[in-house]
């Protein structure tokens, strides 16, 4: 449990400061190009971002606004070759798994090698990102917001209390979305449930910042809401790799095999339709929130 003298606001700029040195931590590691670099570098702009859009009511208005701005830029330019390598290693494992009648290796190593030139193409985005004045903005902003925080006078209230009104708001806003996805017609269902995905993503941080300092209960909430992030997720990935598949393949003159994992990726997505209903009821309580 917090102490009786930790304050909200004290438990936002521990988390600042955290996922700042994550992220200034990672920019050798970005540039050599080493394994799952890229993604944590993203995870931790993600993080950063969720924690000044859910804590916003604890700091001055308008004050955070550019280093948002500057957080989804960093983590577009590392989305896009991230989100190419996650692709391309998905289907090639997919591939693996065909009937030997399809060439499974053969069809692996297309989409293997589509993957390699694809985050080859992107790479250098990446760098000139980690080069950019933009870049060195972000790291000074974020620096200056630690050194004279813009917090107004609620972020002094004690965390237990305000940190639980926090998570259920945000459990709120999930589970708001996640009813209009699974009412959504097929044209709007995709979408829907790619925007009900990102606020669990954005509930599960919340619990994440939480958790040092009211504890278990704080990481039980994260770990319903990344249950529920993660079914969500498991049919954004199929959705876009089927939506991928589609498209190479023509080009790449495996259209029969690429229509068998087509196929797989919309029965995952149908899968995972299916189980969101048990997930969330996991992640819905009211009780849940309660820290």
């Amino acid at each position: 449990m917090a102490r009786p003298d930790t304050t909200v606001g004290q438990v936002l700029l521990d988390r600042i400061e955290a996922q700042a040195v994550v992220l200034a931590g990672l920019d050798d590691a970005v540039r050599a190009d080493e394994p799952d670099a890229v993604h944590r570098m993203r995870v931790a702009c993600r993080r950063l971002r969720s924690a000044l859009r859910t804590f916003r009511r604890l700091l001055a208005p308008g004050a955070t606004d550019a280093l948002v701005a500057d957080l989804r830029w960093l983590g577009a330019a590392l989305g896009r070759a991230r989100d190419r390598e996650v692709l391309a290693e998905r289907l090639a494992a997919r591939a693996r798994a065909l009937p030997a009648g399809f060439g499974p290796e053969r069809v692996a190593g297309v989409l293997a090698q589509w993957g390699e030139a694809e985050s080859r193409r992107v790479r250098p985005e990446v760098v000139a990102a980690l080069d950019s004045p933009r870049r060195r903005s972000l790291t000074a902003g974020l620096t200056a917001l630690l050194a004279d925080p813009p917090l107004r006078p609620r972020a002094a209230r004690a965390a237990a209390p305000e940190l639980s009104r926090i998570a259920a708001r945000e459990q709120h806003r999930t589970a708001d979305r996640v009813r209009t996805a699974l009412a959504a017609g097929p044209t709007e269902r995709d979408t829907a449930l790619h925007e009900a995905r990102k606020a669990a993503k954005r509930a599960r941080y919340a619990g994440e910042a939480a958790a040092p300092a009211v504890g278990r209960a704080a990481e039980r909430f994260a770990e319903r809401m990344k249950d529920v992030q993660e079914v969500l997720g498991e049919h954004q990935d199929a959705v876009v790799a089927a939506a991928a598949l589609a498209g190479q393949a023509a080009e790449d003159g495996e259209p029969f095999a690429y229509g068998v994992l087509w196929a797989g990726q919309l029965a995952a997505a149908e899968a995972a339709r299916r189980r969101l209903p048990e997930v969330w009821a996991g992640a819905s309580g009211r009780k849940l929130a309660r820290f």
